[in-house]
């Protein structure tokens, strides 16, 4: 059996509790894959954004034990250069190589560190415009909600840190344990980086008239072809008022978020099944092997048949 992949959450003052608490959450799901251990800059405890402080058992030290590093986000309390360095002294003992992941305000520390200088990473929309004046060195994409860097991973607000963790669980996992993650912790169990943080994008009022209706039988029927224009009339809209709806709603074109659905059920059928990759492009709507393989290698980089080997492990465990 594989060692356990430990995860160092670093509180500094300010954290969030909410956001603090996601990792624990998430990787703590997965059935004894991950060990969370929380530190602070100096083991002391750590004021919280609320009205609360909270007590950590570790210090600084365990961060170069760390596999991965989460940085979950703070308030205004440290939004000075001086404790952000505090911050970044105590990252400066992580060794090199180990996985760095921001929530949030928490990409401020990373690029204090100089880490996200030439990379695109991504935090919460509404600091975005400061953010780009402290770092003009960071290619800054606060429209998503996470970046996946390789080694270094950003996302946005709140939410946004479950998504980043359950990405993370399916890229040492699979599908299938994220998947089960997710629906222990009670959260969609997919929603890509690149999705809008539906910056002013308001509530509908009536559910009915949404898009939900449409999405709920193309997932029960991907195996078919299916058109915008079947999409449409199951939401009783014409084509352009769709494809407007369905975009304020899930943040991506009707033809990407349809695409995105058919790779993640291959993903899942290759994980779960020995069925051959034609069987399987078939039964989750696409024309062929090539179109499959073309797909999964646009949304992961590798083939169908590379990709159920990486993951038979996990799955046999």
């Amino acid at each position: 059996m594989a060692s356990i992949h430990r995860v160092v959450v670093l509180a500094v003052d300010g954290v969030y509790p909410f956001e603090l608490g996601i990792p624990s959450r998430v990787f703590g799901s997965a059935d004894g894959r991950y060990e969370v251990l929380t530190c602070s800059v100096d083991g002391r405890p750590v004021r919280t954004n609320s009205d609360f402080s909270i007590t950590v058992e570790h210090g600084p030290e365990v961060l170069r034990t760390a596999d991965t590093v989460i940085l979950p986000p703070f308030g205004a309390v440290v939004m000075t250069r001086d404790v952000l360095q505090t911050a970044v002294q105590a990252l400066a003992s992580v060794t090199p190589g180990t996985r760095l992941v921001s929530i949030c305000t928490g990409a401020l520390v990373l690029a204090e560190a100089g880490l996200l200088d030439g990379r695109r990473a991504t935090t919460h929309w509404m600091g975005a415009d400061p953010f780009r004046a402290r770092f003009p060195q960071v290619a800054l994409d606060p429209d998503v909600l996470f970046i996946d860097d390789g080694d270094v991973l950003t996302s946005a607000g709140a939410a946004s840190g479950l998504d980043v963790c359950l990405h993370l669980i399916r890229k040492d996992h699979g599908s299938e344990v994220a998947n089960q993650v997710a629906r222990m912790c009670v959260v969609p169990p997919w929603r890509d980086g690149g999705q809008a943080q539906y910056i002013q994008h308001p509530v509908p009022e009536a559910p009915a008239g949404g898009t939900a209706t449409a999405r709920q039988w193309a997932l029960e029927n991907l195996h078919e072809p299916m058109t915008l224009t079947d999409l449409a009339e199951h939401s009783r809209m014409s084509l352009r008022t769709f494809a407007r709806r369905f975009t304020e709603e899930v943040g991506m074109s009707p033809g990407r978020w349809l695409i995105q659905q058919r790779v993640e059920r291959a993903r899942h059928l290759l994980e779960t099944t020995d069925q051959p990759v034609d069987d399987i492009a078939g039964q989750v709507g696409f024309a062929g092997g090539t179109s499959l393989r073309e797909h999964l290698h646009a949304a992961i980089g590798v083939s169908p048949l590379a990709y159920r080997r990486t993951f038979r492990g996990a799955l046999s465990r």
